[in-house]
């Protein structure tokens, strides 16, 4: 009888410390990125941006210790994008044309969740606010949301059986949905099909490149300075090369909190800029992205990111010119 009653309090106590010691928001978060990293998987994801809709088949393949992610639009206009690390190619089937561009600071086209979630404290609260089912696939839903105005309120849907991202969407501060990315279904394989790290689009004879590997010279540095950022941000990395087809360099300097970024980008005006830049002086809003816009002596500045208004008119203003015309 003391036996018995032993075992059933041994058992009694396992389920409350199993109930009592659940996986936090953070070790979830850790267990997706791992997920993401070494699982094989394909499905049909569904993205709303800027009030758009837009499904396209997504493909994830491992081989050599490589990932690579691929989206195929399943409208027009028909075309493929693939990431191979930081490189991203699109690939468009009725011009054939490719463009090329190397986005170091990104890892996925579904859910970039930075590795060293313990640094984000002072900005962000992480929170497992309750269970949903995403493509029928019972689902941790997370909630990352910061500590303030600086920055927009996110949630990712984590499926518990694979920890695989389910869904993925942005708020603002009101908790209206800016952005979301969402699976419709999803496989999950052992291995690869053998088609799965296979172009659908054919190689152009003539692929154009538009971008290069951004630079990051510790010697080199960018014409202007931000004086001014929110708690949590930091410069990731600088470059100085043409952009939009035009053969004139534009310094671009990235800032980051680990989920949100802002691009701070200035170049010299033309003397027919008006032309070529229909957007005024000031704030410009599309969906989840903000923009500000200053001109600063005979350059154009512009800062944009997925971050509220007030973020980026707060890094515009900090912005300085480090050697300023006479």
């Amino acid at each position: 009888m003391v036996q018995f009653l032993f075992a059933l309090l041994c058992v009694v106590m396992g389920t409350a410390t199993a109930v009592e010691n659940p996986l936090t928001a953070k070790q979830i978060l850790q267990k997706m990125t791992k997920a993401m990293e070494l699982s094989d998987y394909q499905g049909t994801v569904v993205f709303l941006k800027n009030d758009k809709l837009e499904a396209m088949k997504y493909f994830h393949t491992k081989a050599k210790d490589k990932g690579q992610e691929r989206l195929v639009s399943l409208n027009s206009p028909p075309r493929e994008i693939v990431r191979n690390s930081d490189e991203i190619k699109c690939l468009y089937k009725l011009t054939r044309q490719v463009i090329v561009e190397h986005r170091p600071y990104e890892h996925s086209f579904i859910v970039d969740v930075p590795k060293n979630l313990d640094a984000l404290d002072t900005s962000y609260d992480f929170e497992v606010i309750g269970e949903e089912d995403v493509a029928m696939m019972p689902s941790f839903v997370v909630n990352i949301k910061p500590k303030d105005d600086f920055r927009y309120i996110r949630k990712i849907w984590i499926a518990k059986e694979h920890f695989l991202p389910m869904k993925a969407a942005v708020y603002d501060l009101s908790g209206i949905v800016l952005e979301q990315v969402v699976f419709t279904e999803m496989q999950v394989n052992n291995k690869p099909a053998d088609q799965a790290t296979e172009t659908t689009l054919a190689e152009p004879t003539t692929p154009s490149n538009d971008g290069t590997p951004a630079s990051s010279d510790s010697s080199n540095q960018a014409a202007f300075e931000v004086t001014a950022l929110p708690p949590g941000f930091k410069q990731i990395f600088f470059s100085r090369k043409p952009l939009h087809q035009s053969d004139q360099p534009v310094d671009h300097v990235l800032l980051s909190d680990g989920f949100a970024s802002v691009s701070v980008y200035l170049e010299t005006k033309k003397a027919d800029s008006t032309r070529d830049s229909p957007l005024p002086e000031g704030i410009h809003s599309v969906g989840a992205i903000n923009s500000m816009i200053r001109i600063l002596a005979d350059s154009q500045l512009t800062v944009l990111g997925e971050v509220p208004a007030s973020t980026v008119k707060f890094i515009a203003e900090g912005v300085k010119l480090r050697h300023p015309a006479p």
